[in-house]
């Protein structure tokens, strides 16, 4: 339930939350946070409940579940063991998509009139913990939607008042000048690691501790590592998207092992810039795929 779901867009309207529980968009009548710890999170729904949120649209700081009474006041904090929030934290440290369904309500320009309403899939940012406004800590999600989720539409306002007395705006009609000779500017973005069913099994059999150098990313609700394909996916590589051609890494050794500063010998000894560092650190159900090892370690070296 990860992700898109067949037949269902960005824009569907839902007249109740139980048409969009039957439709799989968003399954819990209730909760704002469909998913586990161990899974991610499935879904949200954006609808007022937490007096926290902002939402710009493409970009949403979602607070998370817990601590409020019967009245929507927060009366005591949040934390990340709650799993609801714990989902997010996955969804966050593995590059998961979740789905946003927005529901109506006054505090969003973004939201719709009545109802419930899909918004495509967004991707967990980042996250951290705030004193929020009623005197609690709170845990909230920056929540970014993809470059091919739509833009959800703003909600127009209904303004009363006489036509007469609304100020005229000079340059309301002149069009844009533009650029006829655009120029060209370097960018840097994050590079966003997405993780498969495949790799998250392989960095599960290693508990997150990278295979090279040991090395275990601790963070707030959980840890961090990175599934690395052995031979890379696509043309011209064509490696396999099985777990015998992924490895658990931390980022550094990662980007070292994808750039060829770090290969493989068919013993899985690891050479690190032409020196040989101690054995690959194996798991009893984690086959390394020695062909793929050995199209790796030729891409590299002559």
């Amino acid at each position: 339930m990860i992700g898109e779901l067949p037949n269902v867009q960005a824009g569907m309207e839902f007249s109740t939350r139980r048409l969009a529980h039957e439709a799989g968009v968003h399954r819990p009548l209730q909760a704002g946070i469909c998913g586990t710890k161990k899974k991610g999170a499935e879904s949200i729904v954006v609808s007022g409940g937490y007096k926290d949120d902002e939402d710009y649209g493409d970009v949403i700081v979602y607070t998370g579940h817990g601590g409020q009474d019967a009245r929507g006041n927060q009366v005591s904090d949040q934390t990340l063991d709650d799993t609801g929030n714990a989902a997010l934290v996955t969804s966050c440290l593995e590059g998961l998509p979740v789905r946003v369904v927005r529901g109506a309500h006054d505090g969003s320009a973004y939201a719709p009139r009545e109802g419930y309403r899909y918004d495509g899939l967004y991707r967990v940012a980042s996250y951290g913990s705030k004193l929020g406004l009623d005197g609690y800590s709170i845990w909230q999600f920056r929540m970014e939607a993809y470059e091919d989720t739509p833009t959800p539409p703003v909600r127009q306002q209904e303004v009363i008042a006489d036509p007469g007395m609304l100020p005229v705006d000079d340059e309301a009609d002149q069009q844009p000048a533009g650029n006829e000779q655009p120029g060209r500017v370097t960018s840097t973005v994050q590079r966003i690691v997405r993780s498969s069913a495949v790799k998250r099994s392989v960095k599960e059999w290693h508990d997150n501790r990278c295979q090279v150098c040991d090395l275990r990313i601790e963070l707030l609700g959980g840890s961090y590592s990175e599934g690395a394909h052995i031979r890379a996916l696509g043309s011209p590589h064509n490696g396999p998207d099985t777990t015998g051609n992924v490895l658990c890494l931390c980022p550094n050794c990662h980007v070292m092992f994808d750039a060829g500063a770090i290969v493989l010998k068919d013993d899985l000894t690891v050479v690190r810039a032409d020196q040989e560092v101690g054995p690959l650190r194996t798991h009893p159900k984690h086959a390394i795929d020695l062909d793929c090892v050995r199209a790796h370690r030729a891409r590299w070296r002559s």
